[in-house]
C-alpha cells in the first residue's frame, strides 16, 4: 500500500473550497493535461454522498477508465472517493477541510495499491507515485488559484 500526504492552504471560506474540490467541471479543468473526462455518472456540477463518477483520462500514453464512489461526506471538512472500478487493487482519497485562523488548510491522503505483483510495485516506485503526486499538487494549484478568486 502507498500513501501520498500532500496539504495545500487557500485563502477562501471553507465552503467555497469544499465545493471547489467536489465540483466535476473545475476537476476537468484541472486535469486537462491528461485529458481528463466525466463519461459516466455525475458528469457535471457538484457531486455528493453515494454517487459515482466515471473518469476517461490519458496516463502513461494509455486512455484509462476509473470510476469512484463519494463513500463518506460530512460538509464543509470531509469527503472520501473510492475506486469502484479501475486498473488499481484499491484506491481511496481522502480530503480534509479544517479551518485555522485566517486560511482553510486542505489535506490529502491517498492510499492505493497497484495490482500485478512485483511489477506492480517496482511501477509503483519508478513511475506512479510520482505521477500521483505531480497530478494532485497541479489540481490542487488550479483549485487554490479558483477559490481564492
Amino acid at each position: 500500500m502507498t500513501t501520498i500526504k500532500i496539504t495545500t492552504n487557500y485563502f477562501a471560506t471553507i465552503e467555497k473550497v469544499f465545493d471547489i474540490n467536489r465540483n466535476i467541471d473545475i476537476h476537468q479543468q484541472s486535469a486537462s493535461k491528461t485529458k481528463e473526462v466525466a463519461i459516466a455518472g455525475i458528469t457535471s456540477g457538484l457531486i455528493n454522498k453515494n454517487e459515482t463518477v466515471t473518469w476517461k483520462g490519458k496516463h502513461f500514453g494509455v486512455y484509462l477508465t476509473h470510476q469512484s464512489v463519494i463513500s463518506e461526506m460530512i460538509f464543509p471538512t470531509y469527503f472520501v472517493d473510492e475506486q469502484l472500478k479501475g486498473h488499481f487493487k484499491n484506491f481511496k482519497h481522502q480530503h480534509f477541510f479544517e479551518q485555522k485562523d485566517n486560511y482553510i488548510k486542505v489535506t490529502d491522503i491517498l492510499e492505493y495499491e497497484t495490482p500485478f505483483g512485483i511489477f506492480g510495485k517496482l511501477f509503483d516506485k519508478l513511475l506512479l507515485k510520482k505521477h500521483l503526486t505531480n497530478f494532485i499538487i497541479h489540481r490542487n494549484t488550479v483549485l487554490k488559484n479558483l477559490a481564492e478568486k
